[in-house]
């Protein structure tokens, strides 16, 4: 069953001096607890996409669905979470995690006992107290992940969480966020430009062309979960890989 359709989505930024066109004619679905990674060249409209999914940008036509209804702006049942982690530094990993609890207006002890339970779910059990400049970077994009669990969202969008790290540190989070996604069964739209971990992680990967964005091909991944770093190795992985490669034209 679709949790989220979008039809027929074309954004045009427009300036004083020109028009812009963004996204052209993208339509796309994705089923409940599906992982669906959006892949494609810098500036194809990815972000923007997402943004427009997530109800903080206007798009120029079409339509998106949210559990039948259509978005018109932020949703509490939708959660995002950026490149950057944007931590407090002046709150610890708990208190970063509770902030949309408190800015719901949700029960403190509710919140705290979710928060405390996020917190172990990622791996952050005994960094409570830390304050963000003593964490690593992977340690910070999972406090930025916790703040977005906290308060249980039906649909979590993530724009590049790991585009910054480095490639050691991106793969033990690509395990990490494979394991969460296990035990949460949220349904997850992730953007990245990294095609390996478009395939590690996603049930389909939607293929988008260069500006203007369109939906070139989606592609299914068959392979069962839990996936391990090593089959990044096999034929299948490869073979994958290399389709998409095709569909963007850098094979």
């Amino acid at each position: 069953m679709s949790i989220l359709t979008a039809s027929k989505l074309h954004k045009v930024y427009r300036t004083p001096a020109r028009e812009l066109l963004a996204l052209e004619d993208v339509s796309f679905s994705v089923e409940v607890n599906e992982f669906v990674t959006l892949v494609g060249p810098s500036g194809c409209g990815k972000s923007t996409l997402l943004k427009i999914v997530g109800g903080l940008l206007d798009r120029t036509a079409g339509e998106v669905l949210f559990k039948g209804e259509p978005v018109q702006g932020p949703r509490r049942d939708i959660g995002i979470m950026f490149q950057t982690p944007v931590l407090f530094d002046w709150r610890t990993t708990l208190e970063n995690v509770l902030l949309p609890t408190e800015i719901l207006g949700l029960d403190r002890a509710e919140a705290l006992r979710r928060a405390r339970a996020v917190l172990t779910m990622v791996d952050l059990e005994g960094f409570e107290e830390s304050y963000p400049s003593q964490l690593s970077g992977g340690m910070q994009q999972r406090v930025s992940l916790s703040r977005v669990l906290v308060y249980e969202p039906d649909l979590l969008l993530m724009d590049e969480p790991f585009g910054a790290l480095d490639e050691f540190t991106r793969e033990r989070l690509n395990l990490e966020i494979q394991r969460i996604w296990m035990q949460s069964r949220k349904t997850v739209l992730f953007v990245t430009h990294n095609i390996a971990e478009a395939v590690f992680l996603s049930d389909q990967v939607l293929v988008m062309t260069p500006r203007p964005g369109r939906l070139a091909r989606v592609v299914r991944v068959p392979f069962p979960r839990p996936r391990e770093i090593r089959l990044m190795k096999s034929v299948e992985f490869a073979s994958l890989v290399f389709e998409i490669r095709e569909v963007l034209g850098v094979a």
